[in-house]
Parts: C-alpha cells; structure tokens; sequence
C-alpha cells in the first residue's frame, strides 16, 4: 500500500471512531439520559399537542367525545396503554415512525424498570403489534439492555390530535 492511501485509511479510521452514538442507542432505540425522571403523560401531551390529564391509563377514557380514537397508529398519534399490576398508572407514548402494519417507533419516557432506565427520554423505540386482529391491543417494547422485545402489554389503542 503507498502512503498517500495509508495516510487516507487512517484518517477515515479516526473518524469513525469519533463518530459515537448517544449511549442509548440501538437499531431500534435511541434516547437520552434526563437528570431526573419525566413522567409519561406530560411529555406525551406536550409532544403530541393531546390536551387530556390525569393518569396514562385514564387517557383512554378521557379523550371519547374530544379527540378521535382508533385501532391504528398514526404519526403523533399516542398509544394508550391499560394499567396492570407492575403499571398501575398505565402508560402512554407518541408515534413518530410507521414502519409497517405491525410496527412502530414511539417517543416516550419513565420507561423501565430501574432509576437508569426511568431516566431516559426515548426518542425511538420499536415497537410491535402481537393481537391476533392486527388491533393493537398487545403491543411489546424493544428492550434495549436485553437487546430483544419485552413482555407484552395490553392496549386500549391509539388517541389522534
């Protein structure tokens, strides 16, 4: 190899190296690490423009007779998610990416299980459809440490702006 090429090799070499991504990120997440925790629904209804309040999982109820609702996504549209056990609040997120019938991306945040993980302000994640009718009523998470789909969860559908 002549030096000219060895020099032009090393130079892409070192930018690469300072091309580094946010520490969350994946294929199918990025995200940044907030000081401290923000909850769901404020960053949801100030991202997605829906003025409702009250807990995510009562979203769902409280937008009937205000904003559309429906069993598929649209871009800014939020997912509605039903309160469980370990979620007692439920949850709620925005679309900004259609990927296909059955996939999404979401921005959201206080997304985890532990105080690292609720501290970041997810600005893509993956996620995916699993109802039988294509409604999404059971949607799963890309799980960024485990670099897999979490569990599932159930949901109401989606509120439209």
């Amino acid at each position: 190899m002549n030096l000219p090429r060895l020099s032009l090799l090393c130079v892409l070499l070192v930018l690469t190296g300072c091309a580094s991504t946010a520490p969350f990120s994946a294929p199918n997440a990025t995200g940044t690490y907030l000081s401290s925790p923000e909850q769901c629904v404020p960053y949801a209804r100030r991202v997605s423009g829906i003025e409702i309040y009250g807990d995510a999982a009562t979203w769902w109820p409280r937008a009937a007779g205000k904003y559309e609702r429906g069993q598929q996504p649209r871009l800014g549209s939020v997912l509605v998610l039903r309160a469980t056990k370990k979620m007692k609040e439920g949850h709620v997120a925005v679309v900004n990416r259609i990927v296909g019938p059955r996939q999404i991306y979401v921005t959201h945040s206080n997304w985890g299980n532990d105080r690292h993980s609720r501290r970041v302000l997810y600005h893509a994640m993956l996620v995916e459809d699993l109802s039988r009718a294509n409604d999404w009523t059971s949607v799963r998470f890309w799980n960024q440490e485990e670099n897999v789909f979490g569990f599932p969860y159930a949901a109401y559908g989606f509120i439209y702006k």
